[in-house]
């Protein structure tokens, strides 16, 4: 019984942190997404979060340094996302800031979705078919499907 409380608790001491890099991983993830969806109160709340467990990491005995480097990665991802969030909302004027979205969508035109019409063999409805920049292949794919239908 007691080798069975222990496995338990070595796997409670590697799930949690394992599950506690998904906000810094993630915040790291969103720093090329567009700046328009950040959210400045959540940013904000999420930095000091991240600070406060820091100091939590170092007081605690003995010392939880894979907590500390986990909030430090995520306190420094957060401060970087306020700081897009600050030069968007507040510092751009509209016209730098219609240039900044042009420039996002520019970078982010390959995921592009197609409709593909429901004559094809083996297709019920209207399918979506993620084709990540690659149109003139899949227009191909599709002509040469629709002309063996003939």
């Amino acid at each position: 019984m007691c080798l069975v409380l222990r496995k338990l608790d070595i796997m409670h001491h590697f799930w949690g942190p394992i599950a506690n890099w998904g906000l810094p991983l993630a915040a790291l993830a969103d720093m090329s997404k567009n700046p328009e969806k950040i959210s400045g109160k959540m940013t904000t709340a999420l930095f000091f979060y991240s600070c406060a467990f820091m100091r939590f990491a170092i007081k605690v005995q003995p010392r939880n340094l894979l907590l500390f480097s986990c909030h430090f990665t995520n306190a420094s991802a957060q401060l970087m996302q306020l700081g897009r969030f600050v030069n968007y909302h507040h510092m751009m004027d509209d016209a730098a800031r219609d240039a900044c979205l042009k420039e996002y969508e520019e970078v982010h035109q390959k995921d592009v979705h197609i409709h593909v019409p429901t004559e094809l063999p083996g297709v019920e409805g209207e399918a979506n078919v993620h084709h990540g920049g690659q149109l003139g292949t899949i227009e191909h794919k599709i002509e040469a499907v629709l002309e063996k239908k003939k």
